[in-house]
């Protein structure tokens, strides 16, 4: 590695972790609000989520409340209170 690459490189990194929530992750909060508002719990909006597996997410909103969403055997949506 050139010495230039090895000066910038953590430079780089940090700023990448600083610049603050993906896209991705503004998508799924924006989703799970909408999956929660929909299934008419109350929540406000997402401020948080955790992949606790596929299609399975521990949902934190803005009224502090918290909700395991995720798809049943039936294939149902359900948002559990946690």
């Amino acid at each position: 590695m050139n010495k230039r690459v090895k000066r910038w490189a953590p430079i780089v990194a940090l700023t990448a972790f600083l610049a603050g929530p993906s896209p991705a992750a503004d998508t799924l909060a924006k989703d799970l609000t909408s999956t929660i508002a929909l299934l008419g719990l109350p929540c406000g909006q997402v401020v948080s989520a955790k992949r606790l597996g596929e299609n399975d997410y521990l949902a934190t909103c803005s009224n502090k409340m918290r909700y395991r969403v995720f798809v049943n055997a039936q294939g149902r949506v359900v948002a559990q209170r946690q």
